[in-house]
């Protein structure tokens, strides 16, 4: 637990909420790791007295997720907004670079999900010879629907910038999943 959205005050639609007591959050610069301005993606990195202190028998790892100040890479994508809420934008390791551009699943899933018949989706970088990477779709229909594939990348081709298009989509009768249960 680094935020909490307020039990009173104003609780916004999509935010995590602020950092609880004692807790320090800063987003900062992928490549850089110098502090993002607010309202700029970049790496949520967290700072307090329930983070833990490193991982046991790895010192070659904690040197990886901890800086020298004591901050933890947690690996999210977020951004903070002047008001001090978070939002969580993503994976660092599931963002997609096609192209030179940085594309966030998180925002085509969303898309995807307010289609109808769609029970499950996931949206995958994958290697392409032209762009470095392409961006794949990968969907489950809810019971008694049948998706078409083409309908639904151009139901969502005007409401996302072009180089975020769709290469392909198909349509999975379940998604893959790790042993946690996680797509």
């Amino acid at each position: 637990m680094i935020t909490s959205n307020p039990y009173d005050g104003e609780r916004r639609a999509g935010k995590v909420g602020h950092p609880l007591p004692r807790v320090e959050i800063r987003i900062t610069n992928q490549e850089t790791a110098v502090p993002n301005t607010a309202g700029e993606i970049g790496m949520i990195e967290v700072k307090g007295p329930n983070v833990f202190t490193g991982y046991w028998n790895m010192p070659e790892k904690t040197a990886e997720e901890f800086c020298e100040d004591g901050f933890f890479i947690t690996g999210d994508l977020g951004q903070l907004e002047e008001a001090g809420y978070v939002q969580i934008v993503g994976r660092s390791k599931d963002l997609i670079i096609s192209g030179g551009y940085n594309i966030y699943p998180k925002e085509i899933e969303l898309l995807l999900d307010e289609q109808e018949g769609v029970l499950e989706r996931a949206v995958i970088g994958v290697p392409h010879p032209d762009f470095g990477e392409g961006v794949i779709g990968v969907l489950v229909a809810k019971p008694g629907f049948t998706l078409d594939s083409e309908a639904l990348s151009a139901a969502i081709h005007l409401r996302i910038a072009r180089f975020k298009q769709l290469k392909q989509l198909f349509v999975l009768p379940k998604l893959p999943r790790n042993t946690m249960g996680k797509v």
